[in-house]
């Protein structure tokens, strides 16, 4: 019997868009369980519904049937301030674009979780920096950054308020694969030092060998590969 404790579960998840009187079903009958600790890895083509199931799983948006758990939390049941305070808690983002704030520090912008959670911890913050070789960087913009730079202030944004569950949407693909190597690497350790879930919607094939499980998305249906 599995008793490994479940991260993410879904259960007959569907997801369909409705435009113009059309319908595109995006994902069908989803069933997926997660162990916590994991670092899964999703692939697809192109509008495959990877950027979906992500959205999905981050409580941005809500799947048309079914029911997802995230560390025992139903997040289709919850209005939308427990939504909101959810990913702010509960979660951690690593976009492919970064989205750091341009008018803001890179030690503010790695703050930023802290200060929206009312966390007076800039120890946590700097430190992070330091472990992600960006302590000299603390008060540049990130303009002054190189990309593989603010991929990294990104993760340090993303893990410092220590959330359970992290998504990555193809977090090294504005990156060159060196770059990108050493990005995933360290992350992978971050990640599994801290005991968190990792997520991670890539292209790239540089990746695979970090993850604990490698999952595909094919006919709206996710499968093991």
């Amino acid at each position: 019997m599995n008793t490994e404790p479940v991260a993410v579960s879904l259960l007959g998840v569907s997801k369909t868009y409705r435009s113009g009187g059309a319908e595109q079903v995006v994902l069908s009958d989803v069933d997926l369980t997660i162990g916590r600790g994991q670092f899964v890895v999703i692939l697809g083509r192109s509008g495959s519904g990877k950027s979906t199931l992500l959205n999905l799983l981050g409580a941005m948006d809500r799947p048309t049937a079914g029911r997802i758990s995230v560390n025992g939390t139903d997040i289709g049941a919850l209005r939308e301030r427990e939504r909101t305070k959810f990913r702010r808690v509960s979660l951690g983002f690593i976009f492919q674009a970064y989205n750091l704030v341009p008018t803001l520090s890179v030690l503010e912008n790695v703050q930023l979780p802290l200060a929206l959670n009312r966390i007076d911890d800039d120890a946590s913050a700097l430190r992070l920096l330091e472990e992600l070789a960006l302590g000299d960087k603390a008060e540049a913009w990130p303009e002054d950054l190189s990309g593989g730079e603010q991929q990294r202030a990104a993760i340090a944004r993303a893990l410092v308020h220590r959330p359970e569950l992290i998504l990555a949407d193809e977090p090294t693909g504005n990156l060159d694969v060196d770059t990108g190597r050493g990005i995933i690497r360290l992350l992978d350790d971050l990640v599994r030092r801290n005991g968190q879930t990792l997520i991670m919607v890539t292209h790239s094939q540089e990746v695979i060998g970090y993850a604990d499980r490698v999952l595909t998305i094919s006919d709206r249906k996710l499968f093991d590969v």
